[in-house]
């Protein structure tokens, strides 16, 4: 690992100037993915700015029908929290479930998001939720914030502070995960609202997290695990690997959406 310089900003302003006067410079949340990346020699920064130390990224806060959970927020803080639990428990059964205690205690979601791994399971989350991405310089819808493969809307040096959740009238979470990584192979997340139903799928797509059309539409018009009987899902353009064909994938998708509305 090459030597890098190390900072400790005091607020989010300092963090962003920071990273806005180094290009090679990269924020540091929970460090799951970033420090082993460096000690594979993937990336080399010039510098790491430490977001840890800022109380402004923390805390969790119900109000006005939403649900918002500072970025620096961990896994395991989120998993824990009552008003999470009461308001859209299928996002803290989410949580809970997320790698291991050290992941869990270590990793946030604020940094999950910006890293956009196709596999997370917070990217199914925010985007059935229909969630806001709030950074230090603007608001991101939950559509608008996902580009791809490790790709999101941030421009550099930009960083998120919170996410925003709609409360939905119910929600669901399932996860069929790889056993050694406890990535999703396929992690489908439910939210039935007045206006209708969403459902995103992380694991499965190359491209990353995405909305499965047609399994919404069923739902939509009837919100039972039987409406999905004969459901589909098409395989192009899903992963295909040793832990399972695009076939297999797309055929657990209305399966574990299924389950996920119990």
């Amino acid at each position: 690992m090459q030597a890098f310089a190390f900072h400790t900003p005091a607020d989010v302003a300092a963090a962003a100037q920071l990273a806005r006067q180094n290009g090679e410079a990269k924020l540091l949340g929970g460090g799951q993915t970033l420090l082993q990346s460096m000690k594979l020699g993937l990336i080399a920064p010039s510098d790491l700015i430490d977001l840890g130390g800022i109380p402004a990224l923390k805390g969790i806060s119900v109000a006005n029908g939403q649900v918002t959970i500072g970025a620096g927020t961990t896994h395991a803080a989120v998993a824990a929290s009552k008003a999470v639990q009461q308001a859209i428990p299928a996002l803290a059964e989410l949580a809970g479930h997320i790698g291991d205690r050290q992941v869990r205690n270590r990793g946030t979601i604020g940094g999950s998001l910006a890293n956009n791994d196709p596999a997370a399971c917070y990217p199914a989350a925010v985007l059935a939720l229909g969630a806001t991405i709030t950074t230090d310089t603007r608001s991101i819808s939950a559509e608008d914030f996902f580009r791809g493969l490790y790709t999101t809307a941030l421009a550099e040096g930009e960083v998120i502070t919170s996410v925003s959740f709609p409360v939905p009238e119910k929600a669901g979470w399932q996860k069929f995960k790889q056993p050694a990584s406890r990535f999703s192979l396929v992690g489908v997340f439910v939210a039935k609202f007045a206006t209708g139903v969403r459902v995103a799928v992380t694991g499965a797509g190359a491209g990353g997290v995405f909305r499965a059309t047609e399994v919404e539409a069923r739902l939509s018009a009837d919100y039972s695990a039987a409406a999905l009987a004969g459901a589909t899902v098409d395989a192009s353009g899903l992963n295909s690997d040793l832990h399972g064909s695009a076939e297999y994938r797309a055929a657990l998708i209305p399966v574990l959406a299924g389950r996920a509305i119990g």
